[in-house]
């Protein structure tokens, strides 16, 4: 059973979302601060987060760089449609996506789904065998699920670990925007296109010696993202 934490400072808003995840069958925990939200993460085995962005105490995006100190669990910021910026530096301190008020509650349903998805290929490790991708001194083991760089381990989120996945197993293939979002989050992009760009930046400050000057994760002018190399 997987466990989301709903934090909102509205209560109405706490509980509109847990009768939308309900049905799925999630354990649903609540907080109402950012402060709360971080101490149940420390606390509880937490999968999924959904996290609003302006509140009391310790605002969302606060929180959001604080538990990612310590967890990788999937954060979704609920924001207005107003707070551009906030979207923005939600992703850059380590957000996976954002999700805009008033919600709908089937994309609210898709988000959550698809993140967990992904949170769970992460974390399914299987010490038996292996199953490597190697491209230059990128190697990744998709049983262990985790990922060296000339040797040294690095840690991904379990976005950026779906969006390297994807590249190893196509190099040199172009990927526009909306294509790469749409195959690892798995839904359609309507919009969203711009997590992909703040995704790939923290990607290539893992992998690349030089990040601006990427040897792997090269920009295709116009086109889109590849992998360049060869496995």
């Amino acid at each position: 059973m997987y466990t989301v934490l709903i934090c909102d400072d509205q209560p109405d808003i706490v509980s509109a979302l847990k009768i939308y995840l309900a049905p799925e069958g999630y354990r649903l925990l609540e907080a109402y601060t950012g402060a709360q939200a971080v101490e149940t993460v420390q606390r509880e085995e937490v999968h999924l987060i959904l996290l609003d962005v302006m509140m009391p105490e310790m605002d969302g995006i606060t929180a959001t760089a604080k538990i990612r100190e310590f967890s990788n669990a999937p954060i979704l910021l609920l924001t207005a449609k107003s707070e551009t910026e906030d979207k923005v530096l939600g992703l850059n301190v380590g957000a996976d996506d954002y999700i805009t008020k008033p919600f709908v509650p089937v994309e609210v349903l898709a988000r959550v789904r698809s993140h967990l998805r992904r949170f769970a290929q992460l974390g399914s490790k299987t010490p038996e065998g292996d199953w490597e991708l190697t491209i230059g001194g990128i190697s990744m083991n998709d049983r262990t699920k985790t990922v060296t760089v000339e040797g040294e381990a690095v840690n991904l989120t379990p976005t950026e670990y779906s969006i390297l996945h994807l590249l190893m197993n196509n190099p040199g293939r172009v990927y526009s925007t909306k294509a790469l979002y749409e195959a690892v989050w798995q839904e359609a992009a309507l919009g969203s296109e711009g997590a992909v760009a703040v995704h790939i930046r923290h990607l290539r400050e893992k992998i690349e010696i030089n990040p601006s000057e990427p040897r792997y994760l090269k920009v295709v002018w116009g086109q889109g993202y590849k992998l360049e190399g060869s496995r």
